[in-house]
């Protein structure tokens, strides 16, 4: 019989197994945990937002969430729409009316803006049409911002100039007049400017330093404001936009800043996700700015502008003129999934995997018992036919022969029996082999001894006497 050690797997393979399958949940389970690395694209660089998306940042990696940021600065956000549209960035800072991405949809308002127009009230300036021949004094002059107050003029019939401040205005042109926020006073106190331009968010502390500047320069301290009469209708024409409404005392209460609500438009800078962005890093990076929005404050006011965006139903959500993320709104309606229904395939997988491999295994251990088994039965079958030839044979030689092959076949099922585990049962049958058939090898021998003797005696009485005769 051949060594058993040659012929069967041993148990190191079992083991092996076990480790690449510990191996591969470990692996699976690490997969599921790691922090998701996303690149956000943030723009204007002279603006609120490159501070407000830093302390984000800064905040969801010092509190370990699942999410990190890698910033991708730029300068205008053309350029940050861009980085969206062409996979550079899974988030971008985004100005809708400006440029918006085929691709970007909402997770939040990070500022809500809105176009002022604000003078004294002795200028008697409350409407659109009473801008005519105007000059206004604009702070903060982006591109974004000249298109959006050129084209709210043109709905009116204005046409926006930006010539010598000195030079006289045609019928129906408005001239814009760039200047720091210092000049602002003296400018109205030479007539330099008849009004102040500025597209901001309302409750911004620069807005309120304006306004401030315009009441010192009215004799009585009160401030008329441009009043859009018709915004809906011109939010149809550029849906990208939205209609605001200032309500009275924004801007103060003695005496009342404005005296009644200001009906005008406004523009947004958004926090975009790609479409094909998951739902559940969706929610979590939608989830996360707000929770940690308070905290972000203290880093930068800017955090205090965000929210969220309006939205009356699900569908009304993600079918609006600028959809929401459907991630998003799984946060607003606290129908985040949970960790099972995020990863139910990879759960499901995996335990079908190790189901699998589980069979596989136990398969491999009765294979393996079986082929234990099965040479232990060998060599108790030859053990028991030893016995039989022992009992029919005469062979001197054979029968030593036979001897030495039942110690053999002893020796190895021995050394079997100390590598690997085998049923008493089987192990029971081949001891008592072994004694039957060593027991009937040793009486056969010994029998043929006593024969040979008594052959010989025989022979010699058989001489003598014949001698005898």
């Amino acid at each position: 019989m051949k060594p058993f050690a040659g012929l069967l797997l041993r148990w190191e393979f079992i083991f092996l197994a076990l480790a690449i399958l510990l191996g591969a949940g470990a692996a699976v389970a690490y997969w599921a945990s790691r922090a998701t690395v996303l690149t956000v694209a943030v723009a204007p660089r002279d603006g609120t937002e490159p501070a407000l998306i830093q302390a984000y940042a800064d905040a969801v990696a010092k509190r370990h969430k699942e999410i990190r940021l890698r910033i991708l600065p730029f300068d205008d956000v053309r350029d940050s729409a861009e980085a969206l549209r062409d996979g550079r960035a899974d988030l971008a800072v985004v100005r809708p009316d400006v440029d918006l991405p085929d691709n970007g949809l909402t997770l939040a308002i990070l500022r809500d803006q809105a176009m002022i127009i604000a003078a004294p009230e002795v200028s008697g300036i409350d409407r659109f049409p009473d801008l005519d021949r105007k000059r206004l004094a604009i702070l903060a002059h982006r591109d974004a911002d000249e298109a959006l107050i050129r084209a709210l003029l043109g709905h009116y019939g204005l046409t926006l100039v930006t010539i010598d401040p000195e030079a006289p205005l045609g019928l129906r042109q408005v001239a814009l007049v760039e200047m720091a926020e210092a000049d602002l006073a003296a400018a109205f106190a030479r007539k330099r400017v008849d009004a102040v331009i500025s597209v901001i968010a309302p409750t911004a502390p620069t807005a309120q330093r304006i306004i401030e500047t315009v009441q010192a320069a009215s004799r009585n301290r009160k401030v008329s404001f441009v009043d859009m009469e018709n915004a809906d209708a011109f939010v149809a024409r550029m849906p990208r936009l939205q209609a605001v409404t200032m309500p009275a005392e924004t801007f103060g209460g003695s005496p009342k800043v404005p005296e009644s609500d200001v009906r005008t438009v406004g523009a947004s800078y958004r926090l975009m996700a790609r479409a094909n962005l998951p739902r559940s890093v969706a929610a979590d990076v939608t989830q996360h700015l707000f929770e940690l929005r308070s905290g972000m404050a203290n880093v930068t006011p800017a955090a205090d502008y965000v929210v969220a965006p309006a939205y009356d139903s699900t569908v009304g959500a993600t079918s609006a003129r600028l959809p929401i993320h459907p991630g998003a709104v799984d946060y607003f309606e606290r129908e985040q999934q949970s960790f099972i229904e995020r990863y139910e395939t990879w759960i499901y997988l995996l335990a079908f995997l190790g189901g699998g491999i589980g069979s596989a295994l136990a398969w491999i251990g009765q294979r393996l018992s079986r082929l234990r088994r099965e040479r232990v039965e060998e060599a108790t079958d030859r053990l028991l036919a030893i016995r039989h030839e022992a009992q029919n044979t005469e062979d001197r030689d054979r029968l030593h022969a036979l001897a030495r092959e039942i110690d053999d076949l002893a020796g190895d099922i021995a050394k079997h029996a100390l590598e690997r585990p085998t049923e008493a049962r089987t192990m029971s049958a081949a001891s008592i082999a072994i004694d039957a058939s060593r027991s009937t090898v040793k009486r056969a021998i010994a029998t043929g001894r006593h024969d040979d003797a008594s052959s010989s005696a025989e022979a010699v009485a058989a001489k003598i006497s014949a001698a005898a005769e």
